[in-house]
C-alpha cells in the first residue's frame, strides 16, 4: 500500500514524549525515500507513455493518467510525511538549544542522524554569531532575575581553572558551593552540572 512507511516515520516520531527525540529512524526513512524514487520514475514514464501515443497529459482521462495521478499524489504525501518529520525535530532541536545552549548531551546526540549534527552545529554557531555581535547572550535569563548573582552547588567535578566573565579562575569540585552571577553559572546549571540554592 503507498504511503504506508511515511506514515510509519510519522507515527515513530509521534511515539516519543511531547518536546523529546526518539532516535532517528535511517532505515525507515531510506525506504520512503526508495518509494518516493519509484513513483517518480513510474510517474515519468506514463507521462512518456502518453506523449508518445500524442495525448494531451493535462485533458486525457485513461488509465495511464489516472496512474500517473495515483504516483504523483503518493508522492506528494511522501513527501509531505518526510519533510513533517524532519521539520518537527529541527524544532525540538532548536528548542533544545535554548534550553541546555549549544553542548547537547551525550543521549540526545545519539539519537541525531549526521545531518541534524550538521544543522546543529551550523545553527548553533549563527546563534553565537549573532550573540557576540549584538554583545547579549539571549540564552540566559529567560525570566529577569531578582538578584544577578546565585548561590550554586556543584554536582559533578567540573574541574579546575574555568574564567568567568569577569576574567577570573575558579575551581568547581563537587559539592563545593560557589557566589556567582547568574550568567556564569547558568550554562552550568542548564547541563545539570550545578544546583541553584535557594532560601
Amino acid at each position: 500500500m503507498y504511503g504506508r512507511k511515511a506514515c510509519q516515520l510519522v507515527k515513530d516520531f509521534n511515539s516519543g514524549e511531547k518536546g523529546q527525540l526518539v532516535a532517528f529512524n535511517n532505515d525507515l526513512f531510506d525506504q520512503v525515500i526508495a518509494e518516493s524514487s519509484q513513483h517518480y520514475f513510474e510517474l515519468q514514464s506514463l507521462i512518456r507513455k502518453m506523449q508518445e501515443k500524442e495525448l494531451d497529459v493535462q485533458t486525457s482521462k485513461n488509465e495511464d493518467h489516472f496512474g500517473a495521478l495515483i504516483h504523483h499524489l503518493a508522492l506528494v504525501r511522501n513527501k509531505r510525511c518526510l519533510m513533517a518529520y524532519l521539520h518537527n525535530r529541527a524544532e525540538i532541536l532548536r528548542n533544545l538549544i535554548w534550553k541546555v545552549g549549544p553542548v547537547i548531551p551525550e543521549e540526545i546526540q545519539e539519537k541525531l542522524s549526521h545531518s541534524e549534527e550538521e544543522y546543529l552545529k551550523k545553527h548553533s554557531a549563527s546563534l553565537k554569531s549573532y550573540m557576540s555581535r549584538s554583545d547579549l547572550d539571549l540564552a540566559v535569563d529567560m525570566v529577569p532575575p531578582k538578584d544577578p548573582y546565585i548561590q550554586v552547588r556543584v554536582l559533578d567535578d567540573i574541574g579546575e581553572g574555568i574564567v568567568l566573565s569577569d576574567d577570573k579562575t575558579v575551581n568547581f569540585a563537587r559539592h563545593s558551593m560557589h557566589f556567582l552571577k547568574r550568567t556564569d553559572a547558568e550554562q552550568f546549571i542548564s547541563r545539570g552540572l550545578m544546583e541553584e540554592l535557594k532560601g
